[in-house]
């Protein structure tokens, strides 16, 4: 009996075992079938990639948000690192120059490895090792038989290596704390109620920019009437003493009640009862 292994995501899971007689060919498919289920399904699709290659860095962003259905960039901070992780892988494999099925398998082991913290709670040494295992099956082989089974060179493997620990491993407790932290929520906007402007007969003040209800300006702003019984009270409190000379003064006043006129008609009417007077009354002489 021979086994034959396979890599898969979550590990290295045996296959099923091969039974002693079966030809070369039907064990070679065997072990083929195996290896297409590393980083399997595929992150992107043919389709997909084919379409971020031909857009500039605005474009591959744009894209990979409508691809991931990330709708709060502005607002979500886990949205935004993801794209930004996603887009970085992208246009570092732009720049190695990779061929489609490498685009994929690239993009699909960026996505496993996140996928193995945030769901198998995977510490770093574990992604290591799972990133071990899974580069031994899909890179460059000392067996002759699976050379063409090779999806990245020794140049190309080594270089995904070094780009995982910049960009994932060497920030792994800071997508750690972004999984598992929970975070407080930024207050970005808040509500007022504002009062709308009564009709122009209403007894209310003006509209202003920062007005404010009526009831808290009638009972802390605007100063309080003097009623007339409080007046009344205040001129009990003083006393009859002090009320007297007013009323002696309106007493003495000949004048209260008339006016300019009547005094005129009143002064007239004298002066003409003198002068009558005197005409008919002969006039007289001082003796000597």
């Amino acid at each position: 009996m021979a086994a034959s292994v396979g890599t898969t995501p979550g590990g290295t899971t045996p296959a099923g075992m091969t039974p002693a007689g079966t030809t070369p060919e039907s064990e070679k498919d065997t072990e083929f079938q195996e290896h297409e289920k590393i980083l399997c399904p595929d992150f992107l699709s043919v389709a997909q990639i084919t379409e971020m290659l031909a857009e500039d860095v605005d474009g591959v962003q744009q894209k990979l948000e409508k691809f991931l259905n990330f709708r709060s960039l502005q607002t979500c901070l886990k949205e935004a690192s993801l794209l930004d992780y996603y887009v970085s892988g992208f246009l570092w494999a732009r720049g190695m120059d990779f061929s489609i099925i490498q685009y994929s398998k690239f993009m699909t082991l960026l996505d496993m490895l996140l996928h193995n913290l945030r769901t198998l709670h995977m510490s770093l040494e574990d992604s290591i090792k799972w990133l071990r295992e899974v580069m031994a099956e899909i890179g460059p082989s000392h067996s002759q038989k699976n050379e063409e089974w090779n999806i990245f060179d020794v140049k190309q493997a080594n270089a995904i290596v070094d780009y995982l620990k910049i960009s994932l491993f060497q920030h792994y407790k800071l997508y750690e704390f972004l999984f598992f932290s929970a975070r407080e929520e930024i207050v970005i906007g808040t509500e007022q109620v504002i009062e709308v402007v009564k009709p122009a007969g209403h007894p209310f003040p003006n509209p202003l920019e920062e007005g404010i209800s009526f009831d808290i300006y009638s009972t802390f702003i605007e100063p309080p009437p003097i009623l007339d019984m409080e007046m009344k009270g205040l001129n009990q409190e003083q006393g009859p003493e002090e009320s007297q000379p007013e009323a002696d003064t309106s007493e003495t006043d000949p004048f209260v009640g008339f006016t300019i006129e009547d005094i005129k008609l009143v002064l007239g009417q004298v002066t003409d009862d003198i002068l009558i007077s005197i005409q008919d009354n002969p006039k007289t002489t001082a003796q000597p």
